[in-house]
């Protein structure tokens, strides 16, 4: 069966050469020019590799990045970008993103890294954490379960977990609300930021000694919140 790509470009004539020589190497390839429907298609296909533009109509390619992380941590994904500075290109690749290469470049250098992380995922197994521990506490994010402070056993929801997981890639990192309902709950959703804190009053009956002391999920005032582990 032939590899399926998501690229994601909204410069059309970019679009249509990069789309062009990755059929021209027998990839499947769908092709969309903003980031809201880069999400829907990502919902609605499998994709073996996802190619990001980072400047992109509705939502950003880091955003959708990082909004694939937390359902999909196998899935490569490829920067392909104007975005240049060394800070991007870090900050690219400590939100998920596998490989980071700068517009202009070179097609036959492109294919290669194609090529590379195809094979690479193949192989690889998912180098993100299945579950997570700190104090006593334990997550487990394939069954959706969760030990809680006093070693009780619970059932979440997806939306939890998925939530569970923006804080611990993020670990230590300041999230504002507005993060946190983007990258969670999508921009086809409109929760109030009240919704968000009534997870977090939830996560702390779970994991926290005293839920009116929190020591892991800390309220950071006028911004969000910050998980310590």
């Amino acid at each position: 069966m032939n590899k399926r790509i998501l690229l994601v470009e909204d410069e059309e004539s970019l679009q249509d050469i990069i789309k062009l020589n990755l059929e021209l190497d027998g990839y499947e390839v769908s092709a969309v020019n903003n980031g809201k429907t880069a999400l829907e298609e990502f919902v609605r296909k499998r994709f073996d590799l996802v190619i990001l533009d980072v400047m992109l109509p509705e939502v950003d390619g880091f955003t959708i990045c990082q909004t694939i992380r937390l359902e999909n941590t196998k899935v490569p994904i490829l920067f392909l970008t104007a975005k240049s500075s060394a800070e991007d290109r870090v900050f690219g690749l400590k939100i998920g993103g596998d490989d980071y290469l700068t517009k202009p470049f070179n097609l036959d250098e492109f294919l290669l890294r194609v090529q590379s992380l195809l094979k690479r995922s193949e192989s690889e197994l998912d180098r993100s954490v299945d579950t997570f521990d700190f104090g006593n506490c334990h997550i487990d994010f394939n069954s959706f379960t969760i030990r809680d402070i006093e070693g009780n056993s619970h059932q979440l929801s997806k939306r939890e977990m998925k939530l569970l997981r923006l804080f611990v890639e993020r670990r230590n990192e300041v999230l504002s609300r507005e993060t946190i309902l983007e990258t969670v709950w999508g921009y086809d959703v409109f929760p109030s930021t009240r919704t968000i804190d009534n997870y977090i009053l939830a996560f702390r009956k779970y994991f926290e000694k005293d839920a009116k002391d929190p020591k892991h999920f800390l309220s950071v005032r006028s911004v969000g919140y910050k998980f310590v582990a």
